[in-house]
């Protein structure tokens, strides 16, 4: 049976967790490689670096996370890993636009730039976040 407070939090520190390797990765770029920082023309070749590796951050940490979760369950089922996955998907979706489009902050990206520039990455990162609950589910099996 879903519980959707545990949910919450393993998906929260998740989301935050990938946030934070995603900005550290873009750091190293940026000061241990050497690659080019933020300017006037958009986000910088440290960050750009980093987009390829966005999707399988997602892939690994959400997987881990939706294990977590699947493990936690009495008697998880497909269902519910499908279910979790949505949720989890639907979430960040919605939160992403105001979190990385809407509210304006030094790393925000336009409407283009996140839908449009960013593809297939975001796409891919999406797909990630809502199997991480179902490879999850298969891992715990």
């Amino acid at each position: 049976m879903q519980n959707f407070g545990i949910s919450m939090l393993i998906f929260w520190l998740c989301y935050i967790a990938v946030t934070i390797v995603g900005i550290l990765h873009t750091i190293f770029n940026i000061y241990v490689l050497k690659l080019g920082a933020m300017d006037n023309n958009g986000m910088g070749e440290g960050y750009e670096r980093t987009k390829p590796w966005h999707p399988l951050y997602n892939m690994i940490l959400f997987s881990a996370a939706g294990f977590l979760y699947i493990k936690g369950l009495t008697s998880p089922t497909l269902a519910e890993a499908l279910i979790t996955g949505g949720i989890w998907a639907a979430i960040c979706i919605v939160f992403d636009v105001f979190g990385w489009v809407l509210i304006r902050h030094p790393w925000a990206l336009t409407f283009k730039e996140f839908y449009i520039d960013y593809q297939p990455w975001i796409t891919l990162i999406y797909i990630a976040i809502f199997a991480g609950p179902v490879i999850g589910y298969y891992i715990a099996l």
